[in-house]
C-alpha cells in the first residue's frame, strides 16, 4: 500500500466517523455557510495577480515537520500582505498535522482572497463541510477519486458556489475530467511515491484545452521557473514548502512575488 492509499483508506474512516457526529443539516445552519464564496477563476485571471497559491502547511508524509512554530495568523497576514491570489490551507490532521480550525481562523482575518481547503475528499459530506467553514474552493483528486465521483463532487461544489480545483498528476488522470472551462491543477509531485519532476506541468499543459485555467503544483522554488511556466499557459502556482520552510513564511512570499 502506498501512501495515497494509505490516506484514503483512513480518511474514508474518518469522515464516516465524523458523520455519525455531525448533521448535514447542521452545517448547512453554521454562519460559513451563507457567505458568498470568492472566486478562485476571477483571482487566477486577474492580468494584475501574482498567481501565487500560497499555502499553510506544518508538516507532509515525505517531509515530516516543514513548520510547526508559524501561526496560522501570522502566516495568513503575512500572506496577504506579500500579494498572494490565494490561499491554500491543509486541513489533513493525521498525515500534516492541520485542523478545520486554521481554516475558520485564517477566513477570520482573510476577506478579500480565496481560500482553497486542501484536503482528500472522498465523500460530498466534507464538500458541504468547506462551505460551511469558509472555504472558496476545495481540492479534487484525480488520482484517487473516479470518473463518476469527480463529476458529481464537482457538481455539488458548484452548486454551493465553490470553485473546484481539479489535481491530476498523467493523461490517464486528466481523461477522467470533462474539461471545460475547469481549473485544473498539475501535481508535480507523484502523490504515490512522493516525487517530484517540474517537466509534468509542461507535458500536460498541452493536453488541456484554452477554456482551462492552468495551475502549476509542488516543487516550485525559482521566480524564474514561474516565468518559465507562464509561457505554456499557466495562470496559477501553488507553493508551500518553499515559503513555509523559512521562518517567517509571509516575509518569503513577498520576496518571491518582487521577483515575478
Amino acid at each position: 500500500m502506498n501512501i495515497l492509499d494509505k490516506i484514503i483508506a483512513y480518511k474514508k474512516q474518518e469522515v464516516a466517523q465524523l458523520k455519525t457526529e455531525i448533521e448535514v443539516s447542521t452545517l448547512i445552519k453554521s454562519p460559513g455557510f451563507k457567505r458568498t464564496p470568492i472566486s478562485l477563476k476571477k483571482e487566477l485571471l486577474d492580468p494584475k495577480g501574482s498567481g501565487i497559491i500560497a499555502e499553510y502547511k506544518r508538516q507532509s508524509p515525505s517531509k515530516g515537520v516543514i513548520n510547526d512554530k508559524a501561526t496560522i495568523q501570522e502566516v495568513t497576514e503575512g500572506y496577504l500582505k506579500a500579494g498572494v491570489s490565494a490561499q491554500s490551507i491543509l486541513t489533513d490532521t493525521k498525515f500534516f498535522g492541520g485542523t478545520l480550525l486554521d481554516l475558520v481562523q485564517a477566513r477570520e482575518i482573510n476577506n478579500t482572497k480565496p481560500i482553497l481547503r486542501k484536503d482528500f475528499i472522498v465523500d460530498g459530506f466534507q464538500i458541504v463541510e468547506a462551505k460551511a467553514i469558509g472555504a472558496d474552493v476545495i481540492l479534487l483528486i484525480a488520482a484517487c477519486l473516479t470518473k463518476t465521483e469527480l463529476k458529481q463532487f464537482g457538481n455539488l461544489a458548484e452548486d454551493l458556489g465553490l470553485d473546484v480545483l481539479y489535481e491530476v498528476h498523467n493523461q490517464q488522470e486528466l481523461d477522467k475530467i470533462e474539461l471545460d472551462n475547469k481549473i485544473i491543477g498539475i501535481n508535480n509531485r507523484n502523490l504515490k511515491t512522493f516525487e517530484v519532476d517540474l517537466e509534468h506541468s509542461i507535458e500536460l499543459a498541452a493536453q488541456i484545452p484554452d477554456s482551462c485555467i492552468k495551475v502549476s503544483e509542488s516543487g516550485i522554488n525559482d521566480p524564474r521557473t514561474i516565468i518559465a511556466l507562464r509561457k505554456y499557459g499557466f495562470n496559477g502556482f501553488l507553493i508551500g514548502e518553499n515559503f513555509m520552510k523559512t521562518e517567517n513564511p509571509g516575509f518569503y512570499c513577498g520576496e518571491f512575488i518582487k521577483q515575478l
